[in-house]
Parts: structure tokens; sequence; C-alpha cells
């Protein structure tokens, strides 16, 4: 097995996962399977044509994380909840990852204290070193020669993120267990990739290399020495900025890579491409013989045909946690996926769901006013998923004012719960009714706990993972869209769901639930009839969206925001 290793120094937020995700690109396209594992102060590990991510955070998984504090929870086919950097892996690399490829501290620890209750150490003291790095060794190395890409055998490279800077005292334990892993494969065997960061001081304008020879001073004296330098800065570095950090650095110019500022990320597989990184690091690992000049063709169209975009949708997402554009990142993901499939740029409006409630009227009038007009200005309507009451009102106002107004509608997880709240209150003019969860007491229950999850734990207690949904309408929209008038597959992560008690009231008045679950009890899509687009899914769609392959429903959402859902439709039918 080759082993990758992407670290990062002087500040976080340098686009670590972004650069490790490219190398594996860029070394998947000459010919290569790859595999990735991210070591980062996050948790998770991948493998196969994809990235692994390992996460000194102590959480068993992202699963309880606050999405203000660390961004959305990503959700796998097999249910793990990993962070979101899990989630650019299988975006970049079309890989379909698992929780096995999911490393945490909290795992870690967890295993290894667990041998020691069964006496597996026969006695020993356990220690950090060996026991906790051994422990690290061994996942990585397991992880790394699981395929992720339908193809048997292990894979030929695994891409590792270490997450955080280097010197943080969570990344300690992992860093030290990179060292003797390098040592134990042998040279040949491990490339080291620095990613670190070149600023411009205002007053002097002068690319500035001291942080970055600071950075690899510090990783070499923990015992790692950098074959490559990945430079953030904004413009691209300059030959004599190259050279001093060769001079001080002990690394060969030729191996100095400028990820300067580029329009989109697409951008940086090709960035990495043109300046013959993959060439070093095949060098590094003897593999030159092997690999196949890089085939970046899709990457290429796809990064121009974005910047040559002029036309504009503009959409309103009405969310929870509109402060943390990452904690929605999947949708705007997939929102940009299905918006370059129709040859529009996105334009996302943020509206925080409790600035459109009553109460904001008083309270802040001017965010209020400001939410509402941006609403109406918008040519679509995104309620996308959350826990909690806070902005539930909001929400509620957002649906109705789509419903009334034949706005397209598209609600995720909570949106979909929100559209029954809705419907029901104001078609059958059930004034409390309510999701169990908001009002435990409300005598229409609408949306109720589901029997599969628990009231008492948290993590991993969800319905989680990919799902299939049976189509119930022949010829419905989602199923159109889908193109299978059978099933789809997609991931869940929810507690709530719809009542089925209250489904024939609810599809009488109207209401239409065109997908359910294999038992037919619970409710996965619903459709307005006669609405444009008013659609809601209990599943995650944003999760399987990929640049090359948009998620069919959020296609869907944007053609009829521009009023090309139809003619979308009929081509699909005609086979065209």
């Amino acid at each position: 097995m080759k082993y990758v290793l992407i670290t990062g120094g002087v500040v976080s937020g340098l686009g670590k996962g972004v650069t490790a995700s490219s190398i594996g690109v860029v070394l998947k396209s000459c010919g290569l399977r790859v595999t990735s594992i991210k070591i980062a102060f996050i948790d998770n590990l991948i493998t196969d044509s994809r990235l692994c991510l390992i996460d000194p955070y102590l959480n068993m998984d992202a699963g309880t994380m606050s999405p203000f504090e660390h961004g959305e929870v990503f959700v796998l086919d097999d249910g793990g909840e990993v962070d979101l950097d899990l989630g650019n892996y299988e975006r970049f690399l079309d890989v379909t990852l698992t929780r096995d490829n999911n490393i945490t501290t909290g795992k870690i620890y967890q295993s290894v204290l667990e041998k020691e209750r069964r006496g597996d150490y026969l006695g020993k003291t356990v220690q950090v070193v060996p026991h906790i790095t051994d422990a690290i060794k061994d996942s990585i190395e397991s992880v790394a020669r699981i395929p992720v890409d339908g193809k048997e055998g292990p894979p030929d490279v695994c891409v590792i993120e270490l997450g955080g800077t280097v010197g943080d005292i969570e990344s300690m334990p992992f860093i030290e267990a990179l060292r003797q892993l390098s040592f134990s494969v042998g040279q040949d065997n491990f490339c080291l990739i620095h990613v670190s960061l070149v600023p411009v001081l205002g007053v002097v304008g002068e690319q500035k290399t001291k942080p970055t020879q600071h950075s690899v001073r510090e990783l070499r004296a923990l015992g790692l020495t950098p074959h490559l330098l990945a430079c953030r800065s904004a413009q691209p570095l300059l030959e004599n900025t190259k050279e001093k950090l060769s001079q001080f650095c002990h690394v060969p110019t030729a191996n100095i890579l400028s990820i300067h500022d580029v329009p989109n990320i697409w951008h940086i597989p090709l960035l990495i491409r043109d300046q013959n990184a993959h060439h070093s690091v095949l060098q590094q690992l003897n593999l030159l013989s092997i690999a196949l000049p890089p085939e970046l063709r899709e990457w290429t169209k796809r990064a121009e045909t974005f910047d040559n975009l002029t036309d504009t949708v503009r959409i309103a997402m009405v969310g929870k946690y509109v402060g943390l554009a990452d904690s929605y990142l999947s949708v705007v993901k997939a929102l940009l996926h299905a918006c370059i499939a129709c040859s529009l740029k996105p334009v996302i409006d943020w509206i925080a769901a409790s600035d459109l409630e009553e109460d904001s009227a008083n309270s802040t009038p001017e965010a209020h006013a400001a939410a509402w007009e941006t609403l109406r200005n918008a040519q679509c309507v995104l309620v996308p998923g959350g826990f909690g009451d806070r902005g539930v009102r909001g929400m509620i106002l957002a649906a109705k004012y789509a419903r009334e107004n034949k706005i397209p509608y598209l609600g995720i997880c909570l949106g979909m719960q929100i559209t029954v709240i809705e419907f029901a209150r104001s078609v059958l003019g059930w004034i409390r009714a309510n999701s169990t969860e908001f009002d435990s007491q409300t005598p229409d229950p609408v949306v109720i706990f589901m029997p599969e999850g628990s009231r008492t734990h948290m993590g991993s207690t969800m319905r989680l993972g990919s799902r299939k949904t049976l189509f119930q309408t022949p010829g419905c929209i989602a199923s159109k869209l889908y193109q299978n008038e059978v099933y789809v597959d997609e991931r869940h992560r929810h507690r709530y769901e719809v009542n089925p008690d209250v489904i024939d009231k609810l599809e009488e008045a109207g209401l239409k639930f065109v997908g359910k679950d294999e038992t037919g009890k619970r409710m996965e899509i619903l459709e307005l009839p006669g609405h444009p687009f008013y659609v809601g899914v209990q599943f995650h769609p944003e999760f399987k969206s990929r640049p090359g392959r948009p998620s069919a429903l959020f296609q869907g959402f944007i053609l009829a925001a521009t009023g090309q859902l139809e003619v979308h439709l009929n081509k699909l039918k005609n086979g065209s």
C-alpha cells in the first residue's frame, strides 16, 4: 500500500480537504485506484479512490454535534454520521464510503479501553504509546485496504488528511502514529504534502515565507519531513518565493506548489496537474511505471462551464442555521450541481426562518421586512432539514407562501414535515396541527416520533442511511425525474415522520403521498397536484448529488423555477 499524507500548518481552514481530494482526483485520473484517509480535528476515515478522515475529537461520531459548531452532519449509505469533509470526498472522487472509513479519537480510545477491560493487554500498563498509536496505525492500514469503487482487491494509493494544524495538542498521538507508519512502510511507500500559508502583508506587499518555514520546522521536529509543499496564497507564488522556501524547507523548487485563489474549486485538480504535482508524487511512490497521463477533460469542462455562466436563478433558502453556510453544505453543493446541469449560476438568498415570523415584525422590523422582500423576489423556495422548534413558524409561513403563490418549493426532511403541518392548518382547518417534536400536547399530531428511534439517546439512534422508497403513483413528478416508476434509494436522517393515521384526510384534501417505504406506513415523498413543483421528501437527496450527476429532485426544482420542467420531462419521456 502506498500512502500520501496531507498535513497543514500556520492556520486552520487552508483547504487541506480540497487539496487532499484534488490529489486523489489527479491520481485517480492517472489510472490508479485511490483511497483516502483524513486525520483531522474531526472524526472520519475513508478509503479506495476516496478519502479517509481521522478526527481527534472525543465524540464517537459527528451525529450529536451542533451545525453551528461543526457544520452539517453528512450521512453515508450505511447510516454513518460523519464530518462534512467526507461529503467532499464522495463528491470529488464519486465513491460511496462507509462508517468503517470514519475514525475518531473517541473510537480509538474506546477500542483500546475495551481491550484493556477484556484483559487483552495481559496486565500491561496501557499508554498512549504504544497502545493508542498502534490502534491508530491498525485502523489506517485496515481501512486503507477496503475497496470502495466496486472492484475487488485493495487500492493502489491511500490519501490521508491530517486535520488541524501541526503542533495542535489533540493531534499528537496521530502524528506519532503516522511517523511510525512512514518508517514501517518505507520511504518508497510514503509521500508527505504539507499545506501552508504564504501571506502578503498589505504594507509591504511581499509574499512572506517565514510562517511556512516555522511550520515545516515544527513538523520535522515531530519526525515527519515533507516531500512537497502546497502553498495557499491569494496570487501565484513568485519564483523567488519558491526558491526561498526551497532553501529553508529542504524541498525541491519543482515540488513547491502554488495553490492560489481560483474562480471555483473545480480548478484545483487542474492547478495541481498543471504544476506536475502528480509526477512528483508518483516518483516518490515509485509508481511512474504503471501510471498513465492524467485524464481530466470532464473536470476542465466543468470548471470552464461554471466560469462562463451568465444566467442566474434566485433561490430562497429558509432555514434555522443560516448563520453558517457549512450547516447546509451538501444542499448548497446539490443546488450548484443542478444549476450547472441547467446552464445556470445559483444565487442563494439566505433567510433566517425566525425573521419571517410575526414576533420579528415587532422585535426586529427591518430584518422582518428584508426577509419577506427576499422571499418574494425568489424564483423558488427551499426549506432544508433541522431539529428543534426555533424558526418553525417562519418555515410554515414560507411553505404557505410558496403553495398559495405557486412558487416552486422543495422541502427536505423537516421541510417536508413543515408542508404537512401548514397544509393541515390552512386547508383542513386544524389550527393546532403540529409535530409532537414541537408540541407534545397537540390535538392534531400530524408528525409523530418514529418507533425506530430512541427517546433517551441521541447518537446513532435516528432512522439513518440509505432506504428504499416505493413510488405509489405512476407518473408522479418524482418518479419521472428519477426515471424509475418503481423505487429510489436515498439517505435518511430523522426521528419524526408524518403520522400515517392522518394520511387519508390529507389526501382527500389534495395532498398526495406518492412515495412510501416498503411497509407502506412511512411517508417518503409528497406532491401537490396542480402546483408547478411542490415536493417534500423525508430523505436527504443532497447527500448523493455529484458534480456530473446532479440529484434528480434538485434538478427538477431548478428547472421548475425557470419554467423548463415540462420540457425536461418530455425529453425524458421520449428518451432524449
